[in-house]
C-alpha cells in the first residue's frame, strides 16, 4: 500500500470512528432522580435539630451550642431559663481550639479546628470545665476518646494524659473540687493534678483480663456501666469496678477487609498484610463462666492498697449492677444473682470493706433491667433515704427505702413506671416525677406523686400531646424540657415549666421537616387490639397504602421484634425506620406490627414476665395468633400473602414464624438473628431463659434452628461478619442446618460489620434495597 493511500484510509477511519463516537454520545439529560430508599438513608429526609440544651446553675439557666461570630465552629452560650434572655457567652469557639494541631488533626488534615463537644463536665462553681472529643466506638458506645480541660478563668485549654496514645482515655470526671480528674487507661485508673500536671496510676494489675474502673463486653451492654469508678464525696478515695476475664471463653472474631477494614470497624491494631485479622473476644455464652467481679476503694493519692469490699457470694456467680457512694464513708452496692431475679441492696464501709444487706428485691422469674428497671438508686433526705424501683407488687413501683430497709411506696395504683425509672425529684416540693401510661401501653406520658405516697399519680403532660414523651427536668424541678413525638408526627421540643406544663418557649417544632416528608404521612397509621389467644389482647399497629380500597385484599409485611428488650407497637417517630415502612406501604402492601406478652410494655409485671423461660415460643404463637385474628377483623387483609421482617430479636421470631407458621408467613427477612438461644451472651439470654443446663428443654423450645425442618416459603438471611453482639456463628450453623434439611434460602453477608449493619460506604442503603427487592419479587405488590 502506498504512502498517500494509506494516509487516505487513516483520514476516513478517523472520519468514521469520530461519526460513529459522535452518535454515540448520549443526549445531556436530566440527572435520574434517586430512588425514595436512597433518598430516606442517604439523610435527604432526616431531621437535623439542634443539640439539646443542657441544664446549668441548678435549672436557673440552660446551656446551648451557636454558631460562632463567623461562622468558624460553635460557641457555648448561656440563658435564663425563666426569660430566655440574659445571653452570655461562656466558652467561645476560639478557646476550643488547642494551639497548634487540635485533637486528632494531624491525621484527619484538619489544622487548628474548634474541639467537637462530645461531652461536657462542670466544675461545682462552673469555671472549669473537662471536654470529651475525638471519641472512638467501644462494643456499642463512643467511651474512648482525648479529654481537655479548660480553665475559664485563666483561659486554659490542656489536653490530659499528655504521654497517652490519641484516643486512649476512658470515663474522665473531676474529684468534688474540680482540682484533680481520675480517668482510665489500659484498663488502669489515674489521677491527674490539674495545677502540676502530674499523674498518678493508683491500680496497678490493669490487662487485657483484669479491667479496672470499666466493664468487659457483657456487662458494658446489659448493666450499662459507663460509670465504672466514682470518686467519693470528699474526693479522698475512689471507688470502682474489677472485672477479672479469665476463664471466660474467647469468642473468634475474623475481619477480612484489610485497610478497607478501619472504615467499617474499631479494631485497636492495625492491619499490617494480607492477611485477615482474628481478634479474640472474652465472651461468655449462656451457662459457661463469667468474668469474676469485684468492687474496691483505692486512695486518690495512690498511697496504701486497694480495700476489696466484703460482698458475699461468688463473684463468678452474682453480678455488681450498680455502685454509689452513699455518703463519703459509705457505699451502696446492688448485687444481682446469676440467675437474675434477686436485687441484694448491700450498704458497704469503704475503710473496713464490712458489707451488710439494706434490703432485697426478689421476683420469681427476673428482676427487669430497663423499662425502668435496677435504676442506682436516688437519695432523698439527705441520704437517710433511697428510692427504688421494683415490681415486688405487680407494678413498676417506686418505693423509698431507709437505711435500716423500712420500705415505703410511693407511686400508688395499676401504673407502671417506664422509660428509664424515675424521671426527676423535686424535693422542696415533696414530688416525685415518672413516665407512665397505665390506660394506653403504646403511649408515654409524664405523671407525678408526692413524695410521701399520700395520694395517688397525677398526670401532667395535657391531653393533646397524645404519643410518646420525654422529658428532662431541672435539677429544682420548676423546668423541663419537653419532647412529643408519635407515630404520625415527627413532633416537637420545648420548654415548660412544671407542674403546670405551660410553654415557656419553643425550642424546635419540625415544621420544615414535616413539609419534606409530608409525602410519608398520608394515610394515617391506625392502633388497633387483636386477640392473641388465652384471652390476650395484644397492640398492633397498620401502614394502609395510599388509595386503599377496602373491597380488595392486599398483601402483608408483619415488622416483628417480640422480646423483652424493646417494643415495636409504639405511637413514636422512629425516623428512617418508620419511612421506610410507609414506603413499603406506598408500593401496595398493608405493614403490620405487634408487640406480644414479654414485651416491655406498661402493662403490669405479669404481662412482662410471661415470657420467662418460653422465649420464642410464646412469641410465635401469640404473633400467628394475632395476625389471623387481624385477618378476621378486615377481610381486606390477604393471609395467603403475608411476610414477615426484623432485625436481631426480631430477625430471631421471623426464623421463628418462618419455620412454626409456614402455612401462614410465605416470605420472611431475618436480619442479625439469634438462630441457637445457647449461642447468645449469659446476661441476656439467662435472665429470660434461666440456665441452659437446668432449663434444658426450654432453650431447645425456644432455639428457631430446632425447627427449620418447617420451612416453606422464601427466606432471606442477612448477616454481618463481624458482629460482636449477635455471632455470625448461629448464622453459620442455621446455614448448615437448612443445607443438611435440602432447604432452599437465600442469604446475604455484610462483611467485618458489626450488629447494626451501618458501617462503610452504602451500606445502610444497600440493605434496604436488599430488603425491599426481596419482598417485591417474592411477594408482589398490590391488591387483589
Amino acid at each position: 500500500m502506498n504512502q498517500p493511500a494509506f494516509r487516505r484510509l487513516v483520514f476516513i477511519s478517523i472520519l468514521v470512528f469520530s461519526a460513529v463516537s459522535f452518535a454515540q454520545q448520549p443526549v445531556t439529560a436530566p440527572e435520574t432522580p434517586k430512588d425514595t430508599i436512597s433518598r430516606i438513608f442517604t439523610g435527604e429526609f432526616s431531621e437535623r435539630p439542634s443539640p439539646p440544651p443542657r441544664w446549668f446553675d441548678g435549672g436557673q439557666s440552660y446551656i446551648t451550642t451557636e454558631a460562632a461570630a463567623g461562622g468558624h465552629g460553635r460557641d457555648l452560650v448561656k440563658y435564663d431559663t425563666a426569660t430566655g434572655k440574659n445571653r452570655e457567652v461562656l466558652i467561645t469557639a476560639a478557646q476550643l481550639t488547642p494551639e497548634g494541631a487540635s485533637a486528632g488533626a494531624e491525621r484527619s488534615g484538619k489544622m487548628n479546628e474548634p474541639l467537637q463537644i462530645a461531652g461536657l463536665s462542670w466544675s461545682k462553681d462552673n469555671q472549669r470545665v473537662l471536654i470529651f472529643t475525638n471519641t472512638h466506638r467501644v462494643w456499642r458506645t463512643n467511651s474512648r476518646g482525648d479529654y481537655w480541660f479548660l480553665d475559664r478563668t485563666a483561659g486554659k485549654l490542656k489536653k490530659l494524659g499528655i504521654d497517652a496514645p490519641e484516643a486512649s482515655l476512658m470515663y474522665a470526671k473531676f474529684n468534688p473540687d474540680a482540682t484533680r480528674v481520675a480517668y482510665v487507661k489500659k484498663n488502669d485508673i489515674y489521677v491527674e493534678d490539674l495545677a502540676s500536671g502530674s499523674i498518678q496510676r493508683i491500680t496497678h494489675d490493669g490487662s487485657d483480663l483484669v479491667i479496672n474502673g470499666g466493664s468487659d463486653w457483657v456487662n458494658e451492654e446489659e448493666l450499662d456501666l459507663h460509670d465504672c469508678f466514682r470518686w467519693s464525696p470528699d474526693g479522698k478515695r475512689i471507688a470502682f469496678w474489677q472485672f477479672d476475664l479469665h476463664g471466660v471463653g474467647d469468642f473468634a472474631l475474623m475481619y477480612y477487609l484489610g485497610k478497607e477494614r478501619e472504615m467499617v470497624t474499631e479494631i485497636p491494631y492495625p492491619q499490617t498484610g494480607p492477611y485477615p485479622v482474628e481478634m479474640q473476644v472474652p465472651y461468655p455464652l449462656a451457662g459457661t463462666e463469667n468474668s469474676a467481679v469485684r468492687a474496691g476503694v483505692v486512695n486518690a493519692d495512690g498511697k496504701g492498697s486497694v480495700k476489696w469490699l466484703d460482698i458475699p457470694g461468688d463473684p463468678r456467680q452474682n453480678y455488681i449492677a450498680r455502685l454509689q457512694w452513699a455518703d463519703a464513708n459509705t457505699l451502696l452496692i446492688q448485687q444481682l444473682n446469676r440467675l437474675q431475679n434477686t436485687d441484694n441492696y448491700l450498704l458497704a464501709d469503704a475503710g473496713s470493706g464490712a458489707v451488710h444487706q439494706m434490703w432485697r428485691d426478689h421476683d420469681d422469674a427476673f428482676i427487669t433491667i430497663g423499662f425502668g428497671g435496677l435504676p442506682e438508686a436516688q437519695p432523698i433526705h439527705e441520704g437517710h433515704q433511697f428510692l427504688a424501683v421494683t415490681e415486688k407488687d405487680g407494678w413498676m413501683h417506686a418505693w423509698a427505702i431507709d437505711r435500716n430497709g423500712h420500705e415505703m411506696l410511693v407511686t400508688r395504683g395499676a401504673i407502671d413506671i417506664a422509660a428509664v425509672g424515675i424521671e426527676g425529684v423535686d424535693e422542696k416540693g415533696g414530688w416525685l416525677y415518672f413516665i407512665a401510661s397505665p390506660d394506653k401501653a403504646t403511649q408515654r406520658y409524664l405523671y407525678r406523686s408526692p413524695l410521701d405516697g399520700s395520694a395517688d399519680p397525677v398526670r401532667v403532660t395535657p391531653e393533646n400531646f397524645a404519643g410518646t414523651n420525654g422529658y428532662n427536668i431541672s435539677p429544682d424541678g420548676k423546668y423541663a424540657f419537653h419532647s412529643f413525638s408519635s407515630i404520625q408526627d415527627p413532633g416537637l421540643r420545648e420548654l415548660v415549666s412544671l407542674p403546670d406544663h405551660k410553654l415557656v418557649r419553643m425550642s424546635s417544632d419540625s415544621t420544615e421537616y414535616k413539609k419534606k416528608i409530608a409525602q410519608f404521612l398520608t394515610p394515617p397509621v391506625e392502633f388497633f387490639k387483636a386477640d392473641a389467644g388465652d384471652g390476650v389482647m395484644v397492640d398492633g399497629w397498620m401502614i394502609k397504602p395510599p388509595n386503599f380500597d377496602a373491597s380488595k385484599k392486599y398483601p402483608v409485611l408483619v415488622n416483628i421484634y417480640g422480646e423483652p428488650a424493646s417494643q415495636t407497637a409504639l405511637d413514636r417517630w422512629s425516623g428512617n425506620g418508620t419511612l421506610f415502612h410507609r414506603y413499603v406501604a406506598s408500593l401496595g402492601y398493608l405493614v403490620v406490627s405487634f408487640d406480644n406478652s414479654g414485651t416491655p410494655a406498661p402493662r403490669g409485671r405479669a404481662w412482662r414476665k410471661a415470657i420467662y423461660g418460653a422465649v420464642g415460643v410464646l412469641s410465635s404463637r401469640q404473633q400467628t395468633q394475632a395476625l389471623r385474628s387481624l385477618g378476621k377483623m378486615d377481610p381486606f387483609v390477604d393471609l395467603d400473602r403475608v411476610a414477615v421482617w426484623g432485625w436481631s430479636g426480631g430477625g430471631t421470631n421471623t426464623l421463628n414464624l418462618m419455620f412454626r407458621s409456614p402455612d401462614l408467613y410465605k416470605v420472611g427477612m431475618a436480619v442479625a438473628p439469634v438462630p441457637e438461644q445457647r449461642l447468645y451472651d449469659s446476661i441476656y439470654q439467662e435472665r429470660y431463659m434461666g440456665l441452659p443446663q437446668e432449663n434444658v428443654e426450654g432453650y431447645k423450645q425456644g432455639s428457631a434452628i430446632n425447627f427449620a425442618a418447617g420451612l416453606k416459603g422464601r427466606l432471606l438471611i442477612v448477616h454481618g461478619s463481624g458482629d460482636d453482639n449477635v455471632h455470625y456463628q448461629g448464622t453459620e450453623l442455621l446455614v448448615n442446618k437448612l443445607v443438611e434439611l435440602g432447604k432452599p434460602f437465600d442469604f446475604m453477608t455484610y462483611p467485618d460489620r458489626s450488629h447494626g449493619i451501618f458501617e462503610g460506604p452504602g451500606t445502610t442503603v444497600h440493605l434496604y434495597h436488599l430488603l425491599a427487592r426481596y419482598l417485591t419479587e417474592h411477594l408482589p405488590a398490590g391488591p387483589r
